[in-house]
């Protein structure tokens, strides 16, 4: 067997190291920031603190759950990678079945894949971007971080492959017994298309979580930011006016553990989702592949 063959056995235990080695390479710095979060000031502030927590206290942490601008922006993050993955899914899938159809059975197809392809490729700039936003009149409302991320071309033409990859043999059959197109596409595309679906949302949902730019960008309080863009005025910025804890707390606690505590609850989230949507991520990664 293939498997027996020395070859293949330096392969396959190469791939395994290569493979721990990344894995260690992106658990140490979580572990690092999880440690520093439950590390006293003395030891964070003098860069002492490695994998394990030095004077061990959760002071970071009440503190950063008493902090309403923390939760707040926690609040809009939520609210925002739902709604959004949600809807961008829904207006992905819609788009990509009839792209996924022939001409003869959608005669404007090409039309809007040249579309499609040509406003991917050409971006008419960030200036015009912020211009058409103010003029429909998002700027400073929730909306603004949903809306224009609904259509991502990319997503589409992922989709757009996948459905085009389900044997036809199936919506031949689905006509023959009398369904409409819209039956086909709910009873027999969607229930396939899981796989790729979980994968595109959980990308989505990243993108959202992640994006700070919008925020700063569109929104004219801190109120409104949702908490990537909250983190990165901390961290980045390093404006701890924006935390909303107070100065004579500050001296009391070390700034690195309570930016660390703010960090790794951001991670939170993300680390949940993933293990539900991993059983669909392994078949959807090779969405757009050939298949037999």
């Amino acid at each position: 067997m293939y498997y027996k063959n020395p070859s293949y056995k330096v392969f396959y235990y190469t791939n395994v190291t290569l493979l721990v080695l990344v894995s260690i390479l992106c658990i140490l710095p979580m572990l690092h920031i999880f440690a520093v979060s439950l590390s006293g000031k003395t030891a964070a502030e003098s860069n002492l603190v490695t994998l394990f927590p030095i004077d061990f206290n959760l002071d970071s942490y009440v503190k950063t759950f008493q902090n309403d601008n923390f939760l707040h922006a926690i609040q809009i993050s939520v609210l925002r990678s739902l709604i959004g993955t949600v809807l961008a899914m829904m207006v992905t899938v819609l788009a990509a079945f009839p792209l996924s159809r022939s001409t003869i059975e959608f005669k404007p197809r090409n039309f809007y894949v040249w579309f499609f392809l040509i406003i991917m490729i050409f971006d008419a700039g960030l200036i015009p971007h912020y211009l058409l936003i103010q003029k429909i009149g998002l700027v400073g409302s929730f909306w603004v971080y949903i809306l224009p991320h609904l259509l991502n071309v990319w997503n589409i033409i992922l989709m757009m492959n996948f459905f085009r990859a389900i044997p036809k043999e199936l919506d031949e059959a689905a006509t023959m017994d009398g369904a409409s197109s819209f039956r086909i596409f709910f009873s027999v595309y969607l229930p396939i298309s899981m796989p790729a679906l979980a994968t595109l949302s959980l990308f989505t949902l990243v993108g959202h979580w992640n994006n700070w730019f919008d925020g700063m960008l569109y929104m004219r309080s801190p109120e409104q930011w949702p908490l990537a863009t909250l983190l990165q005025t901390i961290v980045v910025a390093r404006d701890l006016s924006k935390t909303g804890i107070d100065f004579e707390d500050l001296e009391l606690l070390s700034n690195r553990s309570v930016k660390a505590a703010q960090i790794f609850i951001a991670m939170i989230p993300i680390l949940v989702v993933y293990p539900f949507l991993q059983r669909f991520f392994v078949k959807g990664i090779v969405i757009g592949a050939v298949k037999e």
